[in-house]
C-alpha cells in the first residue's frame, strides 16, 4: 500500500494551488494522509475527488467549514499498522514521551504544524512522522512531503520528497 503524507498546505494563503508534483503523488497513492492546515475547503474537495482514500484532520488555521467535515484526531488501520493523525503535538522537546502517553494504541503518528520534517521513534516504539509542508518551507531549505509503503504490518521505504520549484508554480 502506497502512502502520501502531507500537511500544512495553506492554500490559498501560502500558495495559490497545490503543486503539480503533489497532485501527481496523490494519483499514485493508495492512501493520502493530510495532517491539517488546509485553510480552504476547495483543497479538501480536490483531494477527496482525486484520492483513492483520504484520511485528514483539521489544524489551527482551519475554520468552521473544515472543522465540520474533519476530526481533530483521526485513527485508522492501514496494512496492519494503527495510524493516528493530528495537527499539533506541542514543542519538539518531550514530543516522543507525550506521543507515547497520548497515542498508546497507535503504531504510527502523523502530525504537522511546524512545517519541519520529522521522523523519529518514541521510547515505546511509536513512529512519529511530520511531512513538512509542500507549499510553505518556512525556515526549511525546501518544501516537502513524505511517501511510504506499508506491507505486512511494516512501514517501508519512508522518503522525504522535496518539492521542485517548477512544480510549485500554479
Amino acid at each position: 500500500m502506497k502512502l502520501l503524507l502531507i500537511s500544512d498546505t495553506h492554500v490559498p494563503k501560502r500558495a495559490r494551488a497545490l503543486p503539480g508534483q503533489v497532485l501527481a503523488a496523490v494519483e499514485e497513492a493508495d492512501v493520502v494522509v493530510h495532517a491539517g492546515d488546509w485553510v480552504d475547503t476547495a483543497t479538501l474537495d480536490l483531494l477527496e475527488d482525486r484520492s483513492r482514500r483520504l484520511v485528514g484532520v483539521w489544524g489551527n488555521n482551519d475554520g468552521p467549514g473544515l472543522r465540520a467535515r474533519l476530526p481533530e484526531v483521526a485513527r485508522v488501520e492501514l496494512g496492519g499498522l494503527r495510524f493516528a493523525v493530528v495537527h499539533e503535538t506541542g514543542p519538539a522537546a518531550g514530543r516522543e514521551a507525550r506521543a507515547d502517553r497520548d497515542f498508546p494504541d497507535a503504531d504510527v503518528l502523523v502530525f504537522g504544524h511546524s512545517h519541519i520534517p520529522w521522523d523519529t521513534e518514541s521510547p515505546g516504539g511509536l513512529r512519529l512522522l511530520n511531512p513538512g509542508s509542500p507549499t510553505d518551507r518556512r525556515r526549511q531549505p525546501e518544501c516537502t512531503y513524505l511517501t511510504a509503503t506499508v506491507a505486512e504490518g511494516a512501514m517501508l521505504d519512508v522518503r522525504l520528497v522535496p518539492v521542485t520549484r517548477a512544480s510549485a508554480r500554479p
